[in-house]
């Protein structure tokens, strides 16, 4: 029986060794295949890495370049002058340019930069927003205040990171619209807020006591 049984797993042995080459032959392609195709994205990701870190480096040496420049309206130009080849080294360069020409005095060429960006779909929202409430604060003289207004209150709506400054903004425009009382509440939410950076309680705070309000509320609550 022993002879017997070795013999059988012999022969089964045997089979499936058969039917594995067998269907190694058969579907071996595939395996071929899935070797070659890992290989080559393996190969592709490395390239497109290598690209990328090359273009980066192209921008940023661009962007240095022109940042060197003597003059903000020279540095404005030598910055119109980079083709950054991806929506986000644009969105940087549009940035520092508007940056450029405001320090220029040009600030309706950069607000239209800055209002240009902040309609760019393809940008990401924090930059839409920075390049909203920048372009804001460029026309606190020229904007009126309504539409000032309510530019702002869509940030907060949003919940922008900017929020609260966009409150600060808000409450300086309550200021000019002689609206003390709306002001000093506007502040005393901005020293409460949890979020709200030391520096930015200090302002409000200064601003709610030059207004005549009273910030122990706010600052026992801190």
């Amino acid at each position: 029986m022993s002879d017997t049984d070795s013999f059988i797993e012999e022969v089964t042995e045997e089979v499936r060794r058969d039917r594995l080459f067998g269907l190694m032959r058969r579907y071996g392609w595939i395996a071929v295949l899935a070797v070659v195709l890992l290989v080559g994205g393996a190969a592709w990701n490395e390239w497109r890495k290598a690209q990328d870190l090359a273009a980066a480096q192209v921008l940023g040496d661009g962007i240095v370049a022109a940042l060197d420049q003597d003059a903000p309206a020279a540095r404005a130009e030598a910055l119109a002058a980079i083709d950054a080849e991806t929506p986000q080294g644009d969105v940087v360069v549009a940035l520092l340019r508007a940056a450029e020409l405001e320090q220029a005095g040009e600030d309706v060429a950069a607000v239209e930069i800055l209002d240009a960006l902040a309609a760019n779909g393809e940008a990401a929202p924090i930059y839409r927003q920075l390049a909203g409430f920048k372009s804001v604060l460029l026309q606190a003289d020229t904007l009126a205040a309504d539409q000032r207004r309510l530019r702002l209150e869509g940030l907060i709506q949003t919940g922008s990171t900017l929020r609260l400054l966009a409150e600060e903004q808000l409450a300086l425009i309550d200021i000019s619209e002689d609206a003390p009382q709306s002001a000093i509440e506007r502040l005393q939410r901005i020293v409460a807020d949890a979020e709200a950076t030391s520096g930015l309680r200090r302002r409000a705070s200064q601003l709610i006591v030059a207004l005549g309000g009273d910030t122990a509320a706010t600052t026992q609550t801190n």
